[in-house]
Parts: structure tokens; sequence; C-alpha cells
């Protein structure tokens, strides 16, 4: 896998590199040509046949066996532009020449590509032996000897003259031999610029997830959890593929730095598939596409654990990560020409995505194509940050149609109910013009219509008799159903809209059957000190009008503490204190503790017998106590 650090024009060196290969091919002789050291170049790329290599398949040589003069003819240059291990299971030889001229700079040789499995590095002595230096990913991070995310190996250039640097490369996965001649201070410049670079970008993946847990803490959507471990996902692979994670999150983790990549890009496109499904309603809207999305996951899935158990070199096949994404990617599409509009930024944000996928697989391939010289290479980062802004794009444009089919729902209701109230005013005036009319006809009618009219006048009489008794009657009924069944706080409040409806209700409940005082049980009293308090007439003893019922000692609001009383009452005390909360703004900790209190007053009643259906949960609000008699 090719990494998102190599820090090269590989346009221009390919170009070069090619004119120079045909002139290799066309020659009859050839010869390795020296990289010579200059002060005036910050630093050199390896390619083509700067790179002599040969294939070790047994990968039992030494490095006495290569530098043999027997070996020297296995050595044959580069016709790529970098050489890599075609066959997994062999190791490569390979060798370059350098030119050394002493100069004020101090100078490194670093390999870009960090997933090999290991590197051994022989540097030439000046008594004809070499110095034997191990790098690859199968060790542990502190171990190497210049702690940076590529393979770096200082070399000593104070003595003039050619020098032969062989190394030898042994991996399971796709390796390159991408090898770069840098000075010291350029390789300083540059690490410093590069990890800029990684810490805006991990920066904006921590304040994206950041701000989208607030947003899930506000509105409880599961969307933003699914974007979270999106976001977190892309982040862990990024760190695993450019070597961060492995420099400064697991460092010993040898074992998980291999399977990273492949079980956080796993992660990811599982994320990616949740949120999808989410964002765009497809589980109640689009069916068969939600079930095509479970057979992606699936897939992928299924793939996955072959790859660990069955077929090993399948867990670097990156090509596979195609499959989920594509799937997302069209039920964007499908959702936008469809009409959802919020699809439309997931549309978007895929296309940055699929075009970065489709550049590392080119570069996976090596297919050489680079529009943007290095930039191509983190081009699929640059596409992730892409992706991450107008996925929240989509979010927020999903709340936003949320609100106004809310708002438009709200104008529904209201318009219908102006409607409701004109046909009301439209019959009551046309009863009002039936009603003048028959006067007119009465005052001018003869006697006879006279005692017509009083005895219209009578049952007019009897008619608004009826519709007092009417009204009570839609009251008693209002109550009752308040008493008995399930309605809205709304409602609820309409019945008892303030705390004196509230006290007076309570009260006519607790006196029903007369008033006894508590402390004497004389009968008579008069009004105490507080609004429909009642003072004993014999020991003066001031009884409040929640005193001995449920809501004695309470510091809820009345009203709130009448309906979280009909609701566990309603629900037969199922009701969670955290739903409780939601519909009546207030503490959960408030809410579990008082409606464990009436809970228990509803045990209490019913152990007793005095839980009376017919009163409904006005039966629970007076606690049973015998009067207190005091002499």
């Amino acid at each position: 896998m090719r990494l998102a650090g190599q820090n090269v024009n590989l346009v221009s060196m390919r170009a070069i590199g090619i004119v120079l290969c045909l002139f290799v091919c066309a020659s009859k002789g050839y010869a390795q040509k020296p990289v010579v050291i200059s002060d005036t170049v910050k630093q050199h790329i390896f390619a083509f046949s700067e790179i002599e290599f040969f294939e070790d398949p047994a990968g039992r040589l030494t490095i006495h066996d290569v530098t043999s003069a027997p070996a020297n003819s296995r050595f044959k240059p580069s016709v790529s532009f970098n050489p890599e291990n075609v066959n997994r299971k062999s190791a490569y030889w390979h060798r370059i020449k350098i030119n050394h001229h002493p100069t004020e700079k101090e100078w490194v040789i670093e390999f870009f590509d960090q997933t090999i499995d290991r590197i051994d590095f022989f540097v030439p002595e000046q008594n004809g032996t070499y110095r034997h230096v191990t790098y690859g990913d199968l060790f542990s991070f502190p171990a190497r000897p210049l702690e940076h995310k590529n393979f770096v190996i200082p070399i000593d250039n104070d003595a003039p003259g050619e020098k032969i640097y062989y190394f030898r490369i042994e991996s399971q996965q796709q390796a390159e031999a991408i090898v770069v001649l840098r000075s010291s201070n350029y390789l300083f410049e540059y690490a410093i610029d590069e990890y800029f670079l990684f810490g805006i970008f991990y920066g904006m993946i921590l304040v994206f997830s950041f701000y989208n847990l607030l947003m899930y803490a506000a509105v409880r959507e599961s969307h933003y959890l699914f974007y979270i471990l999106y976001l977190v996902s892309i982040g862990l692979y990024e760190m695993s593929a450019d070597g961060i994670g492995f420099q400064y999150l697991w460092p010993d983790a040898i074992t998980w730095n291999q399977y990273a990549p492949g079980l956080t890009m796993y992660m990811a496109s599982t994320a990616s598939l949740l949120f999808a499904v989410s964002v765009l309603n497809l589980r109640t809207e689009v069916r068969w596409l939600w079930k095509l999305i479970c057979g992606a996951f699936i897939f992928r899935t299924v793939f996955l654990l072959a790859s660990i158990f069955l077929f090993q070199s399948w867990f670097s096949f990156r090509v596979i990560e195609l499959v989920p994404f594509s799937v997302t990617f069209f039920a964007a599409i499908y959702r936008w020409r469809k009409g959802y509009s919020a699809a439309r930024f997931l549309v978007i944000g895929y296309s940055f995505l699929l075009f970065g996928a489709i550049s590392k697989v080119s570069l996976y391939f090596d297919f050489s194509w680079m529009p943007f010289g290095k930039l191509s290479h983190y081009g699929l980062s640059f596409c992730f940050i892409m992706e991450m802004i107008f996925l929240s794009f989509a979010i927020s444009d999903k709340i936003r149609m949320l609100r106004i089919e809310r708002a438009e729902a709200q104008d529904r209701i209201i318009e219908q109910l102006e409607i409701n109230q004109q046909l009301k005013d439209n019959l009551n005036r046309e009863l009002e013009e039936q009603v003048k009319i028959k006067t007119r006809a009465l005052v001018v009618a003869n006697q006879q219509l006279s005692r017509q009219a009083d005895e219209i006048a009578a049952m007019n009489a009897l008619l608004t008799k009826d519709n007092i008794q009417l009204q009570h009657d839609v009251a008693e009924v209002k109550e009752a159903r308040v008493l008995s069944k399930e309605v809205d706080f709304e409602e609820f409040s309409a019945m008892y809209p303030d705390d004196e409806s509230c006290l007076r209700f309570l009260a006519e409940a607790k006196w029903q059957h007369g008033y006894v005082c508590q402390h004497c049980s004389h009968t008579t009293y008069s009004a105490g000190k507080a609004a429909y308090s009642r003072r004993c007439s014999r020991c003066g003893y001031d009884e409040s009008v929640t005193a001995h019922t449920i809501l004695q000692g309470t510091r809820l609001p009345i009203n709130k503490a009448f309906y979280m009383i009909f609701l566990v009452y309603s629900t037969r005390g199922r009701i969670s204190s955290h739903k409780l909360s939601e519909i009546l703004h207030i503490r959960q900790s408030t809410c579990w503790s008082y409606s464990s209190k009436i809970k228990k007053a509803i045990r209490e009643k019913r152990k007793h017998g005095h839980l009376h259906t017919a009163e409904g949960w006005k039966s629970i609000l007076i606690e049973e106590r015998a009067p207190e008699l005091h002499t």
C-alpha cells in the first residue's frame, strides 16, 4: 500500500524516468550510475535504473553472498519507477550507489513505505565490512534508531568516493522500494510541515466529533452517533495508514498495527452504511434500498472474517471497500432524484470520497497518473475532509427539514381550527338570523301566535336549562376523562389551569364527606390562613389543604404534581422517570422520587381495598389516617 507521506513530484520524475528507461533498454551495455551528493540539492529520489535488485525466492542469502562476484550479475536495473515485491513470499535485494563529496550538511536515506514488514539495510564501512540496521513494522516503534514514522538511516559523508548500499526487503503485503537521499535539514523542515498538516486533519476530526456529540446530546438523533463513529474510524484509518498511530498511539502493539488499516476501514464503511440508513430514512421509506445496504454490510463482514481466519492475503485488498461505499453512494443518488433534498449533500460528499478512493486504488495498482504532483498522495485525506463537511451539511439539512415539516403540521392544525371556528360562527349567525325572523313574525302575529310565542319562550327557557345542564354534563365528562383516560398536559392544564383550581379540587376531594379535625375530631371549622385551609373551631388547629395528602411536602408545581399522579395512575406505574422528566421538564431524579411515592400510595390503597376505579386517580390523593385525639 502506498502512503500519503511520499513527498515527491512523481509527474516529472516518472517522465524523466521513462526516458531513462528507454535509453537503458536501447543500450547494449549498462552501468549503474551513482547519485552525487551536493549541497545544492535538498533531496534525490532513486528511481528506475538508479536502483538495481534481484529476487531471492528462498530468502536465505546473506550480505556476503550478494556482495560476491557471482551475485553481481544477478542485479538488474528497475524498469519501473520503484521496484516492488511482486512475489510476497520472496525476499528482494536492492543496491544503490552514492558518490560522496564532503559537504556542510548531514545526510540520511529515507524509506517512504513504512508498511514494509522488514528492511535490512547494510551501510559500507571503511574496513570493507557492512553495518547492519534492521527496520520494519514487525518491530516495536521504540526499537527504531531514529523515531520517525518513516524508516530513516543516517549515512557517513566524511570520506569522498563511491559507495554501494545494499538493502533487503521482505513483506507479506505490497511493498515498494521508495528510497530518498535527503539532507537532515530538509528532513526536519519537511517533517514539521507534514506533522502540521496532520495536526490540522486530525484536529478537524476531533472538532467535528465533539460538535456532533453535543448535537446528539441536544436532539437525541441516532445519525449523530453514526457520524461520530464514521469520523473516528476514518481518523484511526488515516493514522494507521500514515504511521502516526504506530508512532504515538500503539508503538508496541505490533499485531494490531498489521490489522489496524483493514479493521478501521471496515468500521468506517459500516458506519457509513448506518449513517446513510439513518439520514435517508431508508428503513421506513425505501425498504428495498435498506435491504440492499444490509446485504452490503453482510457481504463486507463475511469478507472480513474470511480474510482474518481463512485467506489472510485478502486482508490488504482495500478495493473491497468500494462495495459498501458504492451502495451508500447509489442510495444517496436515488433519494436525491426522488426529491429528498438532504441527500444532495451526501451525493457531493461521497463524490469527493469516490474520487479519493479511485486515486488511491490507481496508486495501489500502479497506474502512473499524478495530476497534482505530490498532492495526489494526500488526495484521499483531502477528500475525507470535504466529505466530513458535506455530511455535516446533510445532517443540518435533515434537521431543518424536520423543523419545516413540524411547522407545516402545526400550521395545518391551526388552519383547521380556524376553519372550524368559522363554521361555528357562521352557524351561530344563521341561528341568530332565524331567531330574529321568528321574533318579527311573532310580534305581528295574532293572539294565537302570541300564545304560541309564550309557549316557545317557555320552550326556550327549558332549552336554556337543558343547555346549562348539558354544559355541566360536559364538564363532568371532561373531568371523568381526565380522571380515567390518557390526555396530554395541555388538555390536563385546561382542566386545572392554576394553583387555585388545583387546591379547590383537592379540598373538595379531601373533605367531600365532611370536615373532621385531625387533632380533636371536631366537625366545625372556619377559614384558615392559606387558601382553602380550615381551622378547627374548638382547638384552633389550622390544617392546610395538602396536609395528609400525597401532595404534602412536595416542592413541585401543584399542576405538574397532579399530572404526574395522573400519568403514573393511568399507566399503572409503568411510565419511567425519564419519560416523566421529558413530559414535565423536571429533573429525572425528582420525577423518580415523587413517582416512587405515588406508586407506593397506589400499592397501599390497593392493598387495603381503598383504590376505587370509579374515582380514578383522585382516589389516591388522600392518605388514610385515623384522627388523632388530644385532651
